[in-house]
């Protein structure tokens, strides 16, 4: 009976080569399919979904940005890139680790600004001094006022995959406002 089942299976693969499997490889891949399929997308899992939201979105959501940070005390960080770019992913993924998550909550309003192909919102980058022939992802820090504080003019984050996790950490502890009885060093104040 399992022999005509999996050979009924295997037919239905058509002209795909035909692969023998024991019954326990079987068994085994079919578990790993399944647990993957249905493994929780928790927020420090960020690397398969859209990061950034379409280009035109990016005016929108920096004047939301403006207009809220006095209010909430936040300075605003501004991360250009687009979503088919893998070292705009692990930043992302990084900022969304245990050690960062807390700092960017409390301290920081995101706002994702997509160039699409390194053709959209050019404006808003050069405004930031953002030079996106460098490459991306690149950030730019605001005061809660809108007034620049910093901009990655060396593609500091450009190659994510090279960079230790923990400089993120610093960037957002070294650009986050400072705080009464704070140090800069301090990651729970």
């Amino acid at each position: 009976m399992e022999c005509r089942r999996y050979n009924t299976i295997m037919r239905s693969f058509g002209n795909f080569p035909r692969i023998r499997l024991s019954r326990i490889q079987l068994a085994v891949l079919l578990s790993l399919i399944s647990v993957l399929s249905f493994a929780p997308q928790g927020r420090g899992q960020s690397m398969a979904r859209d990061i950034y939201p379409a280009p035109e979105q990016a005016k929108t959501d920096l004047a939301a940005a403006l207009r809220a940070a006095p209010a909430m005390h936040k300075r605003i960080l501004l991360d250009f890139g687009g979503n088919w770019c893998s070292d705009c992913k692990v930043l992302d993924y990084y900022f969304h680790q245990a050690e960062n998550l807390p700092i960017l909550e409390k301290d920081f309003l995101m706002v994702h600004v997509n160039i699409g192909e390194y053709d959209r919102n050019v404006a808003i980058a050069e405004r930031y001094g953002i030079p996106l022939k460098i490459g991306v992802p690149a950030l730019a820090v605001l005061d809660e006022h809108g007034k620049l504080l910093y901009s990655q003019k060396q593609g500091e984050f450009e190659s994510m995959r090279r960079v230790d996790p923990a400089a993120v950490t610093r960037f957002l502890l070294q650009w986050r406002p400072a705080r009464a009885g704070c140090s800069t060093v301090a990651v729970n104040c």
